[in-house]
């Protein structure tokens, strides 16, 4: 597992090298991979989509990679496959589907909002359900993701809202922002570096790993929450929509090597939730209240009590006051012990303050017994 882990870090680090300013976006397009889920990236012509796309595919080896750039006049033939002449003259309406998308295992779609009505309907059954109709045969495909994109979302009225709802990430881009990013860029800086490799074997581990994921029942706590407050502001994603964005925090919760998913992973939701533009900020701002992990907030929470506890010992030195800090640090410990039986799958995490907390509690201790043994700075070193 640890190998296969470590071959996402190197992945997204020889990304970042390569691309600048699209953290957010490698890490979401490998989210979706494997979640085996679909990615849209809007944004302006030359700022690296399809580069970005192709670069990935190079990375996975042995995968079948399709990608076409749509037009208002693209055919069927293009992306399904010409029509079998052998089979036609049979009187069979079957196509030749080999390099085309339905056998992709991974498909980049350009300038995806120009699907016109000839193609529309097989490529979302392709997308939602991964069923190709070949002369009316459905044929199960291996597709695991498509990352569509396009220059501008689309426009009301156009008929595409089912098309926009198929991608259940959804990412807007923009230009390099700042100018040393823009120089390296220019001097092309990380083009050439030699980029990893993952085979199909090791990313489809990767994907079972994601399935192993587990769910914590404060994380779908948090997700109702989420919910009904976006009801409140009356916006109400689909209930597809939340049990498919299940498996896009499991992904993330492995690329940052956890086998349970926290809360603060739900903040990928924010590029969920909404369906019209106009929606991602009040989504956006209910999402990241949420997305606030308990533990870290309690953790923090204590480590802040204990820094006072220390402060209030070097101000006031008195038996009184060391008295005093040593009933609240004994508090704190109870805490721990609690926040512990509570969360036991984040025990060693919890450890790592509890130490420090038991440490300060024998210093305070030593020092009640022997008025001349506490030292404040290198207490207060632990935690600074």
């Amino acid at each position: 597992m640890e190998n296969d882990l470590s071959k996402l870090d190197e992945i997204i680090n020889a990304l970042n090298n390569r691309f600048y300013e699209r953290e957010a976006e490698i890490e979401a397009i490998l989210i979706a991979v494997l979640a085996r889920q679909h990615i849209l990236i809007i944004g302006p012509s030359g700022t690296a989509k399809s580069a970005l796309v192709t670069a990935l595919a190079k990375i996975i080896q042995g995968t079948k990679y399709f990608q076409w750039l749509l037009t208002r006049f693209s055919t069927p033939e293009e992306l399904f496959g010409p029509l079998s002449l052998k089979d036609l003259e049979r009187g069979v309406y079957k196509r030749n589907t080999e390099t085309k998308m339905p056998e992709a295992d991974i498909a980049f779609l350009d300038e995806i909002f120009k699907a016109n009505s000839a193609i529309l309907n097989s490529l979302l059954t392709i997308i939602n359900e991964r069923v190709f109709y070949n002369d009316g045969m459905p044929i199960q495909v291996p597709l695991m993701s498509v990352i569509g994109a396009s220059n501008e979302f689309p426009e009301e009225g156009e008929g595409l809202d089912a098309l926009f709802d198929r991608f259940l990430l959804r990412f807007e881009i923009e230009y390099i922002v700042e100018d040393t990013n823009f120089i390296f860029m220019m001097k092309n800086a990380g083009r050439h570096m030699q980029l990893p490799t993952v085979t199909m074997e090791e990313l489809t581990r990767l994907q079972f790993l994601t399935e192993r994921v587990v769910i914590q029942d404060e994380v779908y706590t948090a997700i109702l929450k989420i919910r009904k407050e976006l009801r409140d502001e009356g916006i109400q994603p689909s209930d597809r929509r939340f049990q498919q964005s299940l498996s896009l925090l499991q992904a993330r919760a492995l690329i940052r090597k956890r086998e349970v998913v926290l809360v603060d992973d739900i903040i990928i939701l924010e590029h969920v939730l909404w369906e019209r533009v106009e929606q991602r900020d009040t989504v956006s701002f209910i999402v990241r209240r949420h997305a606030q992990d308990t533990v870290i907030q309690k953790l923090d929470s204590i480590q802040t009590e204990a820094i006072e506890i220390i402060n209030m010992i070097l101000q006031d030195n008195s038996v009184e006051a060391k008295m005093e800090a040593n009933q609240k640090i004994n508090a704190l410990d109870l805490e721990l012990n609690e926040l512990k039986k509570s969360h036991r799958e984040r025990e060693s995490e919890i450890n790592v303050l509890h130490s420090k907390v038991k440490s300060m509690q024998q210093e305070i201790l030593n020092s009640i017994l022997e008025p001349m043994y506490f030292n404040g700075e290198n207490v207060k070193g632990v935690f600074w």
